[in-house]
Parts: C-alpha cells; sequence; structure tokens
C-alpha cells in the first residue's frame, strides 16, 4: 500500500472522521448545543462576539474545527511514512497521540487563542475530554494503518 493517494486519503478520512466525532463527544460531554460547541471553537479565533455571530459564527467553527482535525491528521499520518511504527503499532500510538492532543489543545492552543483561558476541569470533566482525545487520536491511527498498510 502506500503513494500519495493513500497518504491523502488517510489524512483526510482520519482527520474528517475524528473532527467529525469530537464535535459530538463536546457535545454529550458539556450538555450544550452543536451550535454553542461550533461557535466555542470559533470563539478561539473571534473571541466572545462568537456568541452572537448566528450561523456564520457556527459554520466558522465547523469549518476550524475539521481544518484543525486534518492538521491533526496530517502530522500524524506523515510522521508514520518516517516511523512505521506509528501504523504498526496503531492503538498504542494512537492513544499516545491522543493523550498528546489533549495537552496541545488545551494547555496551548486555548491559552494562546482569542478565548486566552485555562481550561476548567473538574475530575469528571478531565476524564471524559481526555478519554475524547484518546479516541481522536485511535482513529486517526486506525485510518493511518487501514490506507497506508503496516510497512508503507
Amino acid at each position: 500500500m502506500g503513494g500519495r493517494g493513500a497518504v491523502f486519503s488517510a489524512i483526510l478520512w482520519g482527520g474528517l472522521v475524528a473532527a467529525t466525532l469530537d464535535i459530538g463527544a463536546a457535545v454529550l460531554i458539556s450538555g450544550k448545543s452543536f451550535g454553542f460547541i461550533l461557535q466555542f471553537i470559533a470563539s478561539g479565533l473571534v473571541g466572545k462576539s462568537s456568541f452572537e455571530g448566528g450561523a456564520a459564527t457556527v459554520a466558522l467553527g465547523l469549518v476550524l474545527q475539521e481544518l484543525m482535525g486534518l492538521i491533526i491528521a496530517a502530522v500524524f499520518v506523515l510522521t508514520s511514512l518516517r516511523l512505521p511504527t506509528l501504523r504498526r503499532r496503531w492503538p498504542l500510538w494512537g492513544l499516545a497521540y491522543g493523550a498528546g492532543i489533549f495537552a496541545v489543545m488545551n494547555y496551548v492552543v486555548v491559552p494562546l487563542s482569542a478565548v486566552g483561558r485555562f481550561p476548567k476541569f473538574t475530575p469528571e470533566s478531565f476524564v471524559k475530554n481526555l478519554v475524547a482525545m484518546l479516541l481522536f487520536g485511535l482513529i486517526i491511527a486506525w485510518f493511518a494503518r487501514r490506507r497506508l498498510g503496516a510497512d508503507a
């Protein structure tokens, strides 16, 4: 397996599926609506005014979420071309990548965004959000393995 088409497919499917399911996980974890979650994502770029932006900031949040998913997937997939063990042992490395995504998003990206605050977690929400990111990493790693094989 391999080739540019397979690499593109792994990035596209891994990124879009993981990012889309992550929106659903955020809805379940927070109890907020899809629109609110997407406006919260958009608020990272445009600030609190995102919540007054209606459909435009909902759409912006969706675009940003899917774009982040594609970038996160591209990092894993492209790294796995140099380190095929990431695909051979995809469950382990997918979980590790998910833990890394959790840390970077919550302790680097969000604080540096227009939201500008560290997340406030309860023990329960911390675990739920961590599990969501572990699944995010697993999905990306699974698509890398599925589309590129173990040794490409």
